[in-house]
């Protein structure tokens, strides 16, 4: 059984930080591109950060220099280390696990960046 579990999400004050994991089972993790994406009320969901299988990362622009994306192929799991959190940042935030014809879901972590 596939399961994609987020943690780590919270409250947070304008320019705090968090880092949010991912921890990844019932499937061959290190051969699937990880990432995030993020919704909030009313917006679409959106890519907020990639980690291919390859070893190559890429960002959106709202993050780029804020956020990093990590992966542990060890330990299965997936990293989002944000800093310099504003309240534009406030959404549910989603793991996502993606191979040729196959995506899988995490259940999502809010996380709210408010004073």
């Amino acid at each position: 059984q596939v399961q994609l579990v987020e943690s780590g999400g919270g409250l947070v004050q304008p320019g705090g930080s968090l880092r949010l994991s991912c921890a990844a089972s019932g499937f061959t993790f290190s051969s699937y591109a990880m990432s995030w994406y993020r919704q909030a009320p009313g917006n679409e969901r959106e890519l907020v950060a990639r980690f291919s299988r390859l070893g190559f990362t890429n960002y959106a622009d709202s993050v780029k220099g804020r956020f990093t994306i990590s992966r542990d192929n060890a330990k299965n799991t997936l990293y989002l280390q944000m800093n310099s959190l504003s309240p534009d940042d406030t959404a549910v935030y989603y793991c996502n696990a993606r191979d040729v014809g196959t995506t899988y879901w995490g259940q999502g972590t809010q996380v709210t960046v408010s004073s």
